[in-house]
């Protein structure tokens, strides 16, 4: 079975964090774009492909957006030539197909009511019959986003209500799926989270001025203080009155992306109030309880294994050691767009510690196993430095289903785990053992907290309906 999933398998085995949003309301002219700048520098994690603002000074809006890093796509010039007291940001990711300039964000309209400006965290599963739908009536797309649906949707339903805030409410059943969004108009900033709150989006203050950011992180950056988070199904309305919640209808039981905490978010962030940090470490004495294994090192794979693998140690008793050097110039091995280029990175990007691992039994953590590759190529990289043993042991369930909502997990024809037996997988990594989270005990990861989330990905269960073709989903991914 290793020629099969290490040979004819295209891509690596990470996931693609899908998007990052920031925005701001209410800073000093010169202020708001490094602000967003620096928000957005926060969130890069969440998206390395893309990105871009737009700024809004007295109702005129600029914008500046191009591939690439935050750092490499704005400049001291550039930032001092987008004055304005609100802006929103985003840093993007996109799937094979849809990776270029034109679906950077935020997507910049102008409609009879004036300028409408659009971000977007998510993914709507319906994106294909509602682009269809317009298209019929006379919609002109220059993007195969969603977010560009959004934006015609809220367009039309403004010049029939009396606020952008009452069309972002009476779209909202229309759409489906998920999506934590940023809408500017000329002198409001409206903040939306769909009613399962799929991805994460919070609120801030600085001095006079409102933050909204997918993540705690980026309001730490800029100084902001945490309020709260936006619920799901609120849109939040920032203006010169000051912040109006307007709540609509929810179901019975919210789902938060459980991979927030496994994977996506820093782990110096907060969801839900819930340490990102102190869930990773859970998650590793969990598995040391469920997975114990007699050996001399605990090791985890940058970034995210690390926290895991902390936990590790502490409940399993081995020491916890540094087992992998990483090379922070080099971005998260899955932003690149070709086969070639993603090995490369792998390679650049992190190197064993010869000197900790050389004739030890090691413990690996990682937080997913998704095709398989680069777990292989990280075992091999290990007993290549002199490790007797590598025991493999995968902060999540084994992923089963393709996930709709914003991560990009394939489809099924291509996880490890649907076509290979626990067994089958462990050869083909090298690995002398391999545990798994179980998914049963994802609930014990949030330390006690009462957090719904979604694990459709690792149990098949959607809360949403899936698209009705995997087309729907390949061509209007984010």
């Amino acid at each position: 079975m290793m020629s099969d999933l290490q040979g004819s398998l295209p891509f690596d085995n990470k996931l693609h964090e899908e998007c990052g949003i920031f925005g701001v309301f209410g800073c000093d002219d010169q202020e708001t774009a490094y602000n967003i700048y620096s928000g957005l520098f926060a969130l890069q994690h969440r998206g390395q492909e893309s990105c871009g603002m737009a700024v809004n000074n007295n109702g005129v809006v600029s914008s500046h957006k191009d591939m690439g890093l935050v750092s490499d796509v704005f400049n001291k010039d550039i930032l001092e030539k987008l004055p304005g007291q609100m802006g929103i940001g985003h840093v993007r990711y996109s799937t094979t197909g849809c990776s270029m300039r034109e679906n950077t964000q935020p997507l910049v309209l102008k409609y009879i009511k004036g300028t409408l400006s659009i971000a977007h965290n998510g993914n709507l599963t319906n994106t294909a019959e509602l682009r269809d739908e317009l298209e019929r009536t006379g919609a002109i797309f220059q993007t195969t986003t969603d977010s560009e649906v959004m934006s015609y949707l809220i367009a039309r339903e403004r010049v029939n209500c009396g606020s952008v805030e009452e069309a972002v409410r009476r779209i909202m059943p229309r759409i489906q799926g998920a999506y934590s969004l940023l809408v500017m108009s000329p002198r409001k900033l409206i903040a939306a989270r769909d009613p399962h709150g799929f991805r994460p989006l919070v609120i801030g203050q600085l001095e006079n001025a409102w933050v909204f950011a997918s993540e705690t992180c980026a309001l730490d950056v800029v100084g902001a203080v945490y309020v709260r988070d936006v619920e799901p199904g609120e849109i939040v309305v920032a203006d010169e009155r000051g912040l109006t919640s307007i709540k609509t209808e929810t179901p019975e039981k919210t789902s938060l992306c459980i991979f927030e905490y496994i994977y996506f978010a820093r782990p110096d962030s907060q969801i839900n109030g819930l340490s990102v940090y102190e869930a990773r470490q859970e998650s590793g004495r969990i598995l040391a309880r469920q997975h114990p294994v007699e050996a001399d090192l605990v090791i985890g794979v940058p970034e995210s294994g690390i926290d895991a693998a902390i936990g590790y140690s502490q409940a399993s008793g081995i020491p916890y050691g540094k087992g992998f050097v990483k090379n922070n110039y080099v971005g998260r091995t899955f932003i690149k767009p070709q086969q070639k280029q993603r090995e490369n990175a792998v390679r650049l990007k992190l190197n064993v510690l010869g000197n900790t691992v050389r004739g030890k039994r090691v413990v690996m953590l990682d937080d997913s196993i998704v095709r398989g590759t680069t777990s292989a190529r990280l075992v091999h990289m290990l007993k290549n430095a002199g490790a007797t043993e590598v025991h493999v042991r995968i902060s999540s369930p084994p992923f089963l289903w393709p996930c709709y909502f914003g991560t990009d997990v394939p489809e099924r024809s291509q996880l490890s785990a649907v076509r290979n037996s626990l067994d089958e997988i462990c050869r083909s990594l090298g690995a002398d053992s391999l545990g798994y989270l179980e998914l049963d005990s994802l609930h014990e990861m949030l330390c006690g907290r009462e957090i719904d989330y979604c694990d459709a990905c690792f149990s098949g269960n959607y809360p949403v309906a899936p698209p009705k073709s995997e087309a729907s989903i390949d061509q209007f991914v984010k």
